[in-house]
């Protein structure tokens, strides 16, 4: 029954296949997707935002009116229940939703699973709606990825479209879930790494609009945060904006190594369920701490926007810090950081979210704790909601490396516009600072270090995305080491290269023979059985493995020198990789990104 109906859905699509290339060029049909893909991810972006506020509504009604025990249980079983599905449902892994987009389109020709057209929004319901401290906006844009990579995957799109139709579903659910299509758009351009182009423009911008539009139909008019009555800008707070991009890049430092190194140590543990209980446990301590690190902590930043801290959880244990200023900034300090600790045990130890909202939460503490703390002297008073809102763009434009995404961002969910300068000062002082720290953003970082980046760079980018297997040449004749000069000679009247791998009897590359080392010696048969091979060969300069990156592989052929180098899997030959050939392929595929 199943293989019938899989059948007949192969032959249904064949048809959608042959009536598509008669009817639609290719152009129109990108336009088509790309309003399909807004509206459904836009949907998607809606979908995610109701389950995780209804699921958090369900848990903890009734939690204003004093603490509850309860608030230990629920992050551990939070993040159980995300473990369970992903790892018995699932199996795949779909945590860091952006860096895997980032992968797909570097080295899975843009190819990303079909299940996470879904998985993401159920994984992440299960996380945040039970307490987890991470955002829900990373996995909205690997679900609006990967609807656009299955759509041009099923019309049997090239790689160029394929790659702008995920971009496309990423600028969809950024428009959808921040009702903000102007970031959504920019997010692709800095943070996806998609060079804009008239041919690009358009897609996205019917993508991103599209989704905001589903949103504001569905959820209403109002931005996701609002900085209420924010007051005008004044000129002379552009030394203390500048402050806050300097303290910005600082903390955006801060925010990166910790989530590495706690995301990175907890990775080493093997046991999924000790994992659970390790992570499940320093968040509820956390969270009974500081009742702000439940969830997305929406209300709190709200309140900080607004320029108070009324916002803050009355049942804190620390409520007394609120009668005395420098009690206060301690506590936002404390804040702040243990923000990042809190987010970084959730995604860690096995749940599924983001860093946008982690980021945005962390930038209004910074910005507000820096107004709060320079007010306290006395000589001036800063606007406190507008450096909460500026801080959020610093935050952003440090930990994503992406100013322009901040700026928009920022400028379009808070209705902040009349902010556009702070936010531009403090956006691209953060960005500065945290560039002198490290080159790459939380997003890249992993990926960089693996030779598995999409850069702007078009060198880089055809690099990145040349296969080695696709140009290694495997018609080069072997010899073996104990072969008489004889047995060698015959082997080159059968071959039309001049290198002969010289390889043991398990397989192993122990030499190379050049042809031009035995041109004085290989008409004299008089010696034929008295040099051998092993006389003749020598160590070739380089080797490459089967796992090294093409940019690894282009700087040995420039330290060696060679032409032509050996290429090992696991220890054994497998044939070789020339320049010529790299050469063409290179040729090609420029080509083919050039046009991207």
């Amino acid at each position: 029954m199943i293989s019938f109906i899989n059948f007949k859905q192969q032959r249904f699509s064949r048809r959608v296949l042959v009536w598509r290339n008669k009817k639609i060029s290719e152009k129109n049909l990108i336009l088509i997707l790309s309003l399909i893909i807004g509206i459904v991810s836009g949907l998607s972006a809606v979908l995610l935002k109701s389950t995780i506020h209804h699921t958090h509504h369900f848990l903890t009604h009734g939690f204003e009116n004093g603490f509850k025990m309860i608030y230990l249980l629920f992050p551990l079983v939070g993040i159980f229940l995300t473990v369970i599905f992903v790892k018995y449902y699932v199996k795949d892994k779909i945590g860091h939703g952006v860096s895997r987009i980032l992968y797909a389109l570097s080295k899975n020709n843009g190819r990303i699973k079909s299940h996470n057209n879904y998985t993401s929004i159920v994984a992440s319901t299960l996380t945040i709606g039970f307490g987890g401290s991470v955002g829900a906006e990373a996995p909205i844009v690997l679900t609006g990825a990967s609807i656009g990579s299955t759509l041009g995957h099923y019309f049997r799109l090239n790689f160029k479209s394929i790659a702008l139709l995920l971009a496309c579903g990423a600028a969809g659910a950024i428009g959808g879930i921040f009702k903000a299509p102007i970031a959504g758009m920019i997010f692709t351009l800095e943070v996806l790494m998609l060079d804009l182009t008239l041919a690009s423009i358009v897609p996205l911008l019917i993508s991103s609009v599209t989704g905001a539009t589903v949103a504001y139909f569905l959820m209403g008019e109002g931005v996701v945060l609002s900085a209420v009555n924010p007051e005008s800008f004044d000129l002379n707070n552009i030394p203390f904006y500048i402050l806050l991009g300097l303290l910005s890049g600082l903390v955006s430092y801060y925010f990166t190594k910790t989530t590495m190194n706690i995301e990175s140590s907890l990775k080493k543990i093997k046991n999924s369920f000790v994992k659970i209980l390790i992570g499940g446990s320093v968040l509820a301590g956390l969270i009974i701490l500081f009742p702000s690190l439940y969830g997305e902590g929406t209300q709190t930043l709200q309140s900080l926007l607004n320029g108070n801290i009324d916002g803050l959880p009355k049942d804190s244990i620390f409520t007394f810090v609120m009668q005395n200023n420098w009690y206060i900034l301690i506590y936002l300090g404390l804040l702040l950081l243990l923000k990042v600790v809190a987010m970084s045990f959730t995604n860690g130890s096995g749940g599924v979210g983001g860093i946008f909202g982690p980021t945005l939460f962390v930038g209004g503490v910074t910005g507000y704790w820096l107004s709060q703390f320079i007010n306290s002297f006395g000589f001036i008073n800063l606007p406190k909601g507008n450096f909460a809102l500026v801080g959020m763009a610093g935050l952003m434009a440090g930990v994503m490396h992406a100013p322009l995404t901040a700026i928009f961002l920022i400028a379009e969910i808070t209705g902040g516009y009349s902010l556009f300068i702070p936010l531009m000062i403090t956006s691209t002082i953060a960005y500065l600072t945290i560039r002198w720290f490290t080159q790459h953003s939380i997003y890249t970082h992993r990926l960089a270090e693996r030779g598995e980046l999409l850069t702007h760079h078009k060198d880089e980018v055809v690099l990145t995305l040349m296969k080695l297997d696709s140009v290694i040449e495997k018609d080069f004749v072997s010899v073996k080491i104990d072969d008489s000069l004889g047995k060698l000679i015959d082997a080159v009247s059968k071959s039309k290269r001049n290198i002969f791998p010289v390889l043991n009897n398990d397989n192993e590359l122990v030499g190379i023979v050049l042809l031009d080392n035995i041109r004085e010696v290989m008409f004299q048969h008089e010696k034929y059985e008295d040099i051998f091979v092993s006389d003749v060969m020598i160590t070739p300069p380089e080797l490459v493995n089967v796992e090294d990156t093409m940019d690894a592989v282009m700087k040995k052929f420039n330290l060696s020198g060679s032409w032509n180098l050996p290429v090992m899997k696991e220890g054994k030959y497998v044939g070789f990789v020339s320049k010529s050939k790299i050469f063409n392929s290179y040729r090609d595929l420029l080509v083919k990104v050039s046009e991207y």
